[in-house]
């Protein structure tokens, strides 16, 4: 066995030990008494919608890599752009440091489909920026539509609340300028950076604006069961809860978007909303995506096997 796949195998462990890990410590803290009458609690059919909204959430980051390979020029099937997305993500956003984490899983998958480790470095930034986008079209928004509680979160008047919105709106505005004005190169002293067409630029803030969307509806489904909760309040506890899970790099955003979305929603924030939330957008897709990189591993290797022997096998014929 080569180093290189000895340090892929030893890194494919622990990304399942780590991963098994996390599924005891999310839920460590709770009962199985405490989850079992939480998760009761909530009706069947509001537990569905919000599993689509994160079923949808995950589809929307799938796009975030299939913009980034078309923004590169390069091509390949959905089913394996969505395959090494969902895997990725699915891990990352429960190991911590998303874009170390998700990218080196994105990397093993890619690189396998002919990318390069540049390709591979141009992507992660490019879904890196998109999060950005997204993120703060939507907190601006939130600013705009919801000052009455985003002031009182941080402790501004409704007005400077709405002028903070409007200013952070200006950053996408201005990306997207940007995108269609200059059509290259975008050079700031020493560093230089390549903007994406105008329509990708566009596709970046809307993907990434429409998945925060769904991730907060997601919250909403579960915050309402337990209170009468308006939409973009959920927007700004979750849009809250996110940037501060962005700057902890706390794995899985544990005990963070707990304690944020307390704080925004005090009254609607209970055990039974937040740890279904967490379920649904953390717990069950970890699982899926841990099941999903076993499998995927397996045939990988099985069809790296297969290749070998035909190799060995025209090799030998040509001796003969």
């Amino acid at each position: 066995m080569s180093l290189k796949n000895a340090i892929w195998n030893g890194l494919l462990i622990a990304a399942l030990c780590i991963a098994g890990f996390l599924l005891y410590r999310i839920f460590r803290q709770y009962s199985l008494e405490q989850i079992a009458q939480s998760v009761r609690s909530i009706p069947f059919p509001t537990f569905c919608s919000a599993l689509l909204f994160a079923t949808a959430s995950y589809l929307c980051l799938s796009c975030f890599d299939f913009l980034a390979i078309r923004a590169l020029g390069k091509s390949l099937p959905c089913r394996k752009i969505a395959l090494a997305s969902f895997i990725s993500l699915s891990l990352g956003h429960n190991i911590g440091f998303a874009g170390l984490s998700s990218g080196a899983f994105r990397y093993r998958y890619y690189s396998r489909w002919g990318l390069t480790a540049e390709d591979v470095a141009k992507i992660i930034l490019f879904c890196g920026v998109t999060v950005g986008l997204g993120l703060i079209t939507l907190g601006a928004l939130a600013l705009i539509v919801n000052p009455g509680d985003a002031g009182r979160l941080l402790r501004i008047d409704p007005a400077s609340t709405r002028l903070f919105g409007l200013l952070a709106l200006a950053l996408p505005v201005v990306y997207a300028g940007l995108a269609f004005f200059i059509r290259g190169r975008l050079r700031l002293w020493r560093w230089s950076f390549q903007l994406p067409r105008f329509s990708i630029a566009l596709a970046q803030i809307g993907v990434g604006t429409i998945n925060f969307m769904l991730v907060s509806a997601c919250l909403h489904q579960m915050l309402s069961v337990f209170g009468d909760v308006a939409f973009f309040r959920s927007v700004t506890a979750y849009v809250l809860a996110n940037s501060a899970i962005l700057a902890t790099h706390v794995p899985g955003g544990l005990g963070v978007l707990e304690a944020t979305v307390s704080y925004a929603v005090p009254q609607e924030a209970s055990i039974g909303a937040l740890i279904a939330f967490r379920c649904i957008y953390f717990f069950i897709p970890l699982a899926l995506g841990t099941a999903l990189l076993v499998v995927s591993e397996v045939i990988f290797r099985r069809q790296s096997r297969g290749a070998d022997q035909v190799t060995e096998e025209r090799a030998e014929a040509r001796s003969v």
